[in-house]
């Protein structure tokens, strides 16, 4: 497995969408752990480039992210008046609605780009590909990783013959990573983890709300193989996070998952637009982003935060604003010491009596 090419079961997950940069999946690397690029809302070329800009920049492993394109909305009329809402959101500080279009990402020039010139891991979320997709990356010689969110995801994911599982908890922010897109079937990590290690024998990497080494102690002490992390990194100097999404980190705002902004679950920080729209966002994913996309582009140029989407997992108020690369080395020593404490409570194994 790749990981074992990795000093530190810490890995970088993929933050499609701005905050992602070759320079922080370099710097994740290069400390030991194992960076991300992120595929998601890049086309084939953009993406070939920000894969060589990593390769620039560090010689260790590192992994690409695609989205598993879906179905079309399954609701059009009910997007459609979402749009009307949307339009008069835009307009209010001079930006258009974008179109409400369905596509897949760009998904066969990705898959033939990675075949072609496979990275070591290649990670999937919002579905599972096809197995002998699957196959053909496993060929090339990547590794294939599918992100579940529930013990049945995780059979399934196992039964199209990934190679590890990347175990998404309740607490992640961003979008729910698994196949499906019903926040009422969201688990806590830690319990997520415990039931799918009791139902898969795949390398499992634990993500959401791990924002310490404390926290990556516990995962892998649950059965985690390494600990994904990605709020955690959304400040680093590294990270392209924008301007208002950094400040929103330092706040102490709650976060919930909304449909608002995107179409599909994701958790994020409250703010107006997610208090005011989460209730009738309709399910419809990526229709709902491309029409809230010029919005939230023209809000975060003029540092309007209530009208962007500001992902950010549960834990976000422990983020800390340093280099990607010490930020690794440090969760690595807090990992350490409070692996260490856990073991410090616990007696010596029981001798059987004479």
């Amino acid at each position: 497995m790749i990981l074992d090419d990795c000093e530190l079961p810490i890995v970088l997950a993929p933050l499609a969408g701005g905050p992602a940069t070759p320079e922080l999946a370099a710097a994740v690397s290069n400390a030991g752990g194992l960076g991300f690029v992120a595929g998601g809302y890049l086309t084939a070329s953009r993406l070939a480039e920000t894969i060589a800009a990593t390769r620039a920049l560090t010689e260790r492993p590192y992994g690409v992210n695609l989205f598993v394109p879906g179905r079309p909305a399954p609701d059009r009329a009910a997007v459609d008046r979402y749009a009307a809402l949307v339009t008069a959101e835009a307009t209010a500080i001079g930006a258009p609605a974008g179109p409400v279009r369905h596509d897949d990402d760009d998904w066969e020039a990705k898959l033939a780009l990675l075949l072609a010139d496979p990275p070591p891991v290649v990670s999937f979320t919002f579905g599972f590909p096809d197995r002998t997709v699957l196959r053909r990356l496993r060929t090339a010689g990547a590794e294939a990783w599918l992100t579940v969110g529930s013990p049945d995801e995780a059979a399934a994911a196992a039964g199209s013959g990934a190679d590890a599982l990347v175990v998404q908890g309740a607490e992640a922010g961003g979008h729910r990573g698994g196949p499906a897109d019903d926040p009422a079937g969201a688990v806590g990590l830690l319990a997520l983890l415990q039931l799918v290690a009791a139902r898969v024998r795949l390398p499992l990497v634990a993500s959401g709300g791990i924002a310490t080494g404390a926290g990556i102690a516990a995962v892998l002490g649950c059965g985690a193989r390494a600990a994904a992390l990605g709020t955690a990194f959304l400040d680093c100097r590294e990270a392209g996070t924008a301007a208002v999404h950094r400040a929103a980190l330092h706040g102490d705002a709650p976060t919930a998952y909304t449909r608002a902004f995107t179409g599909r679950t994701a958790r994020g920080i409250r703010n107006d637009f997610l208090n005011r729209h989460s209730a009738e966002a309709p399910e419809g994913y990526p229709e709902v982003h491309h029409l809230t996309a010029p919005m939230r582009r023209a809000a975060r140029t003029a540092g309007l935060p209530e009208l962007v989407n500001l992902w950010a997992g549960q834990a976000y108020p422990l983020s800390r604003s340093v280099p990607a690369g010490e930020l690794v080395r440090t969760l690595a020593d807090e990992a350490r010491d409070a692996l260490a404490r856990a073991a410090g409570l616990l007696p010596g194994p029981s001798r059987p009596a004479e």
